[in-house]
């Protein structure tokens, strides 16, 4: 049987890794608009309609836009949405189906389903787990940082990293930004961790292409039953052992780092997710490595979309 799928956007970052990962599979069939009326709306309203699953790959306000476009009997066509436009909206579904077994059946009745951001989906991986259990009060005081390549940034900062032939000093070394403190993803940080109020948040772009971790530090002094590192681990292994794209790593992960270090790089290709926890009885410290351009943007997207078309989960997608 063969899906129909379009791509709304798909000439973006995210759009292009969908479009090359799906053009392998021969159970989709990619509809597409000729170049010539790519901004035409009524070309784009009929791959809409006609589509079983539509991915959203655009600016907030252009998403918005183009499910305003879908025919009011249509009840057929879903959509996945890659921007920031519906991931707190509660008509849609978060598409972070390891969360529980009902956040899964959610997606997979779902008609809407916001794809997260590649930084909220490491701070939700570790965070909402906890808040649910009762381990994290909703009205922690989280902190969280995030290391990602230059990809996440889209096609103007790739260009300002790939295109010089030689980059300024001040971008060979890792930058801070978004030090107002008011990063687009922290409303879905916040909402689907559980959180009370949003986590002082500080991203930092490196000098590479893809690939992230994100961090948090915890104060077992201020968790309920003050659990110790081992405690938290065990938790995740039993929270995420039947995932198939989420690994917990064991207890400080020495056989997992390059002497010492843990680089940023090494799920980069698939749609894997490594949780880890370090730290002693007084400190702890939480981290998920993945690529940012697959579990935490097209990976995670195509993997809603085998679960809403009733496919295997894990179909185009590496481990």
């Amino acid at each position: 049987m063969s899906h129909k799928v379009f791509i709304d956007g798909r000439h973006g970052t995210t759009g292009l890794k969908i479009d090359e990962r799906l053009a392998l599979r021969p159970e989709i069939e990619i509809l597409s608009i000729p170049e010539a009326q790519r901004k035409n709306p009524s070309a784009k309203a009929e791959c809409i309609n006609r589509a079983d699953i539509v991915f959203l790959c655009l600016p907030d306000a252009a998403s918005r836009e183009s499910v305003a476009l879908l025919a009011a009997d249509n009840g057929d066509t879903r959509f996945l949405d890659a921007s920031t436009a519906h991931r707190t909206h509660p008509d849609w579904v978060y598409g972070l189906p390891e969360l529980s077994p009902a956040h899964r059946e959610r997606v997979r009745s779902a008609r809407r389903v916001a794809v997260p951001g590649c930084h909220a989906s490491g701070f939700v991986m570790l965070m909402q787990p906890l808040v649910a259990a009762g381990l994290v009060a909703p009205d922690y005081p989280a902190t969280t940082y995030s290391v990602t390549g230059y990809s996440g940034g889209g096609k103007e900062m790739i260009a300002s990293y790939e295109e010089p032939a030689a980059l300024p000093a001040a971008m060979t070394s890792p930058r801070f930004y978004a030090l107002g403190l008011g990063h687009k993803h922290l409303p879905e940080m916040q909402k689907i961790s559980g959180l009370d109020a949003p986590p002082l948040f500080t991203p930092i772009v490196g000098n590479f292409a893809q690939g992230m971790v994100v961090a948090i530090p915890l104060l077992p002094r201020l968790l309920a039953g003050k659990p110790r590192p081992a405690d938290i681990q065990r938790f995740y292994a039993e929270h995420y052992k039947d995932q198939i794209f989420v690994r917990v790593m064991p207890l400080d992960a020495a056989a997992a780092l390059d002497n010492g270090f843990l680089p940023a790089t090494a799920c980069n290709d698939t749609n894997r997710a490594e949780i880890f926890v370090f730290g002693h009885a007084d400190q702890i410290l939480l981290a998920a490595r993945f690529d940012n351009l697959g579990k935490g943007a097209s990976g995670a997207a195509i993997q809603c979309m085998n679960l809403m078309l009733g496919l295997p989960e894990d179909s185009g997608l590496a481990v």
